[in-house]
């Protein structure tokens, strides 16, 4: 099976994997014991959360390391009584925010509109705002760092989801915004682990225990931990040698796409992208209960798709939805999201399994 749904889960790596077997073995004790079993546990703790914070340029005691994105982004909203978010946020921002959440636009190219930002952040003053740094749906770069500036100028806290940023993308910077999450599953590390930058007085979600600085009850995920720093640190690593080669790659899958299927069409194509994801309306096919992800997983493919088709039992993708994307084409949508180790050969067979499936669905 060829893997291009990595922006819902990257395989764990090598580096990651080694560091979690190596923390199983040397660090038995519980971070919060007093023997020197739980203080060997604490050190490595602490060295964890400073290689963390150097990568993203704050201070160490202001990470929390959680379970994930969700739980960062319900910690990180949880004390404000309301938030302005873009129409393209993550299910787990939008649903901290039920009843109590307000939005602003975004183009058609699925871009934040500062503009709206603004004057929004201006006259209401709101609580918090939050904007992703990248799209999970589209790979669409978001305008986070103005977003930042809007807000500081107004003194309204800003909450950036770096999720699918961290791990692609240089960290460096992150730091800047009052509050941060990521998740490691995102970049190679191993699932249920996370990170939130916030201050160091900010409230509990999880009460219980004082780990955490008092911010985040319950025993840190040690293994888990040490294993999501080695997976960043190698991919940052990654990128910093990479250049423009895996922009290049996805550019050239996606000309060779366009020219095979005309009646497609790249989602977000006028505006900055991840290098690693391409989301697309695929052409129009006389059966559509016959999804396209289901012909390519059978055909040894894994992809995602946006949405299901207009059968009335699914809502669209409210990304698709906020970029004026209506109902019965958002059931067309699928996203390719590759990883560090896809290969230009990879991305091949990508492109001669789509054709392959379109012509089996009569497109």
């Amino acid at each position: 099976m060829l893997y291009f749904d990595h922006n819902a889960t990257h395989p764990l790596t090598p580096a990651a994997r080694a560091a979690w077997l190596d923390a199983v073995e040397r660090f038995p004790g519980n971070a919060s014991s007093p023997h020197r079993l739980g203080q060997r546990a604490e050190k490595a703790l602490d060295e964890a959360r400073e290689r963390l914070a150097g990568m993203l340029g704050c201070k160490a005691e202001e990470i929390v390391f959680t379970s994930g994105a969700t739980e960062s982004a319900n910690m990180a909203l949880s004390p404000y009584a309301g938030a302005l978010h873009s129409a393209i946020e993550h299910p787990c921002m939008r649903e901290a925010t039920r009843g109590r959440g307000r939005e602003f636009r975004v183009s058609s190219e699925g871009v934040a509109d500062l503009v709206e930002l603004r004057r929004r952040v201006a006259v209401g003053r709101p609580a918090v705002v939050a904007l992703m740094a990248a799209n999970n749906e589209t790979g669409v770069l978001q305008p986070w760092r103005e977003a930042l500036e809007i807000c500081r100028a107004q003194g309204v806290p800003f909450f950036c989801d770096a999720a699918q940023w961290v791990g692609k993308l240089p960290a460096l910077g992150l730091g800047e915004c009052e509050l941060v999450s990521g998740c490691a599953h995102k970049f190679g590390g191993p699932v249920g682990v996370g990170f939130l930058k916030c201050r160091r007085d900010f409230p509990a979600l999880l009460r219980g225990g004082p780990q955490e600085d008092g911010r985040r009850a319950g025993t840190e995920n040690l293994p888990g931990i040490l294993a999501m720093v080695a997976a960043l640190e190698e991919a940052e690593q990654r990128i910093a040698a990479a250049g423009d080669v895996l922009v290049g790659q996805r550019k050239d899958f996606e000309a060779r796409l366009l020219a095979a299927l005309p009646g497609m069409r790249i989602l977000g194509q006028g505006a900055e992208r991840l290098w690693n994801t391409t989301a697309v309306l695929m052409p129009e096919t006389p059966d559509c209960r016959r999804r396209w992800v289901v012909v390519l997983d059978r055909l040894g493919l894994a992809v995602s798709t946006g949405s299901a088709c207009a059968s009335g039992k699914e809502k669209p993708s409210q990304v698709l939805t906020a970029m004026g994307i209506a109902p019965e084409e958002a059931g067309r949508a699928l996203r390719f999201s590759a990883g560090w180790e896809t290969t230009p050969e990879d991305w091949e067979r990508l492109l001669a399994g789509l054709v392959g499936a379109a012509r089996e669905m009569g497109g």
